[in-house]
């Protein structure tokens, strides 16, 4: 009986961490097709993993070395981004995943390092806020931090 108990036990455990790791798998999922539509150039592909409504901010140390937030637009991102010249390559190299979930929200720290036509410009952290939007997950607040010194390895 003892061990019919334990079996179960396990079974129910390893299910629920199955179910963890497969929405987990699929919050990543949401924050790797933006990227991949940052570096395709893909606008469209960005747009359907975010939000109508998602907002954007960037902290960083001004020139004054005092930290400041600025608020971004995502349309002027996307823009940007379709507006990119062919022969610049932007480069966001994502470091680590840490996935939090409870319920329809989710949060993503992703680390990283960004190059410009291959050169390192600077690194930072990226924090993604995602709701779970009729099965699926959708970006609906991003903030990055940029610095360009204490960055492993530069």
């Amino acid at each position: 009986m003892v061990r019919i108990i334990l079996v179960l036990a396990l079974l129910i455990v390893n299910g629920v961490k199955a179910q963890t790791n497969t929405e987990s798998n699929a919050v990543q999922s949401a924050v790797d097709t933006f990227f991949e539509g940052f570096h395709e150039g893909d606008t469209l592909k960005m747009r359907s993993v975010l939000n109508d409504e998602v907002k954007l901010f960037t902290a960083f140390k001004n020139k004054a070395n005092e930290d400041e937030l600025v608020t971004g637009s995502i349309d002027d991102l996307l823009n940007g981004i379709a507006q990119k010249p062919a022969d610049q390559k932007w480069d966001e190299r994502l470091l680590d995943y840490d996935v939090k979930i409870d319920g329809s929200m989710a949060h993503v720290w992703t680390p990283y390092e960004f190059y410009y036509n291959d050169t390192f410009l600077h690194c930072g952290v990226n924090s993604f806020q995602l709701f779970k939007d009729q099965g699926q997950w959708k970006i609906v607040f991003i903030m990055d931090t940029r610095r360009q010194s204490g960055c492993k390895g530069h």
